[in-house]
């Protein structure tokens, strides 16, 4: 037994020459269906980025339904972020969605922070938002590092944008197969991206069966619109809808082609005449610089059957518990949407004017509730209204502002929800030494209530020891996100009803 003792003590010393370090810093890896992907390890967290979920849509596959990514062989390094999808960006000037760093036509991937011990965790999808013209899965306040640490795998995923992610022509249309769906390309990708969280987030640690979809204006509004897709159905359990309104109109396929149409002539091409090879021939340049500035998913009969607000009067929408919101200073998009206040105030009816009282004799002020109010609060509510009837809905209004800029501002902008909800604020570059225990605070409690939510389908507010009452138009209950927080009850509703009501033959026709 003499060289077996040997051997036992070679292997203690062996043993004792490697630093347990070495162990914990092995890099985490997962398998998927397409291949082996690589991470990284931050915090609390493992990071995988810019995992294909679907095939390069170029060349044939641009305005073509997604298509499955090709396998690979090894193991692919998934440590660095990829880049976003063709958009208009200016080196260091951040655009609309927030971005400007490179781009590229071949960007269907998406990013996976997950707990590093994790079975059956739930799940979050993130939709960013930008118009839908722009964005990107890697801007600081989504770092979902925090969301692992609480227990969520967090997945973010790049989608088609602009005029490549929506977009009609009549030689498109003609040339697709009949039950193959036109025009919303982007939701398409989407899609795919819920699809490819089916398979593979058990290879996180994730739970295929707990998914929750949430997204942030652009973001919101896809959500919504993928809560009344067929396709979409049984890929998510619940949905968070932030400042993503609700009564937008979608354009019937002939005027999305007409746009096609227009677009097409301004690019150089001889507009309806021009051949799907032509289209597909432009060059990605000439693409980007021509996008217009605001596009739409539309109703193509195939993808999209009808609106979002028409699903949701029929009650065609998934029976699935929803968070819905908005922010008390969503007017700071006035002047993205080009308008003035005088342009706001303008459209108000005489209707409006008396149920906004004193409001209505400030006109900057004005026309900033008139702004929150039918853009995204009313619409919010009424979502909410109209969802409970299926499902439970939360309904919640964002208002808090940091001590220091509240001299300078007159609520909470759009999108400055985010960092609170993503509980982001430390990742934000130059933010770190100003944040107040105030801040903190706010951030604990929005955080905790998504993180409730996911986990249960109730937004539990543990960490900020709220009750945040399940919305019914009876009693019309809110959960505002203020200093102080707390439940109101008929929030503005004098301002909400009469938006609705100078909304409703628009909104509730069947």
């Amino acid at each position: 037994m003499k060289w077996r003792s040997i051997v036992l003590v070679a292997l203690a010393a062996v043993a004792l020459t490697i630093s347990p370090a070495a162990f914990a810093s092995a890099a985490p890896v997962a398998r998927l269906d397409s291949g082996v992907v690589t991470g990284t390890e931050t915090g609390p967290a493992y990071l995988y980025l810019a995992i294909p979920y679907a095939a390069p849509p170029v060349g044939e596959k641009r305005w073509a339904p997604p298509s499955a990514v090709a396998a690979w062989s090894g193991a692919r390094l998934a440590t660095t972020p990829g880049p976003a999808c063709p958009q208009k960006v200016r080196p260091g000037i951040p655009n609309l969605g927030g971005y400007d760093g490179p781009t590229s036509e071949d960007c269907l991937t998406l990013d996976v922070t997950a707990p590093k011990v994790a079975h059956r965790a739930p799940v979050m999808v993130w939709v960013y938002g930008g118009g839908n013209i722009a964005g990107a899965t890697n801007l600081p306040s989504y770092n979902g590092v925090n969301f692992a640490r609480d227990g969520v795998v967090l997945v973010a995923m790049n989608y088609r944008l602009g005029a490549l992610g929506f977009f009609a022509h009549p030689a498109l249309t003609a040339a697709t197969p009949k039950g193959q769906p036109l025009v919303s390309y982007g939701l398409m990708d989407q899609i795919a991206a819920l699809r490819w969280v089916k398979r593979n987030i058990a290879a996180f640690g994730g739970d295929p069966g707990n998914v929750t979809l949430f997204g942030e204006s652009a973001g919101g509004e896809d959500v919504l619109q993928l809560m009344t897709i067929p396709a979409a159905r049984g890929l998510f359990r619940k949905a968070i809808v932030e400042s993503g309104g609700g009564w937008n109109p979608l354009p019937a396929l002939t005027a999305a082609e007409a746009s096609g149409v227009k677009l097409a002539t301004e690019m150089g091409l001889p507009g309806q005449a021009a051949t799907v090879a032509q289209l597909r021939a432009l060059p990605l340049e000439t693409l980007v610089a021509a996008s217009p500035e605001i596009v739409a998913p539309a109703v193509d009969g195939r993808l999209i059957r009808q609106s979002t607000t028409a699903a949701f009067v029929k009650r065609d929408q998934a029976p699935i518990p929803l968070i819905i919101g908005s922010n008390s200073n969503e007017a700071s998009l006035m002047r993205a949407f080009g308008m003035k206040p005088a342009d706001v105030v303008a459209r108000a009816s005489p209707a409006l004017r008396a149920a906004y009282g004193a409001e209505a004799d400030m006109d900057e002020t004005f026309a900033r509730f008139l702004f929150n109010d039918e853009f995204m609060g009313a619409p919010a509510r009424w979502i909410a209204a109209k969802a409970s009837a299926k499902a439970p809905a939360w309904l919640y209004y964002f208002s808090y502002v940091p001590e220091r800029q509240r001299a300078i501002r007159p609520g909470t902008n759009h999108a400055s929800e985010i960092p609170f909800v993503f509980d982001s604020l430390d990742a934000i570059p130059g933010r770190g030494p100003l944040i107040t225990p105030s801040e903190r605070s706010e951030a604990t409690l929005a955080h905790s209530c998504w993180v409730g939510f996911a986990r249960t389908g109730r937004p539990d507010c543990a960490a900020g020891g709220q009750t945040w009452p399940s919305y019914s138009p009876a009693t019309d209950q809110l959960m505002e996100f203020g200093d102080p927080p707390g439940v109101r009850t008929h929030f503005r509703k004098t301002q909400l009803d009469a938006q609705e009501a100078a909304a409703g033959p628009r909104i509730n026709a069947p």
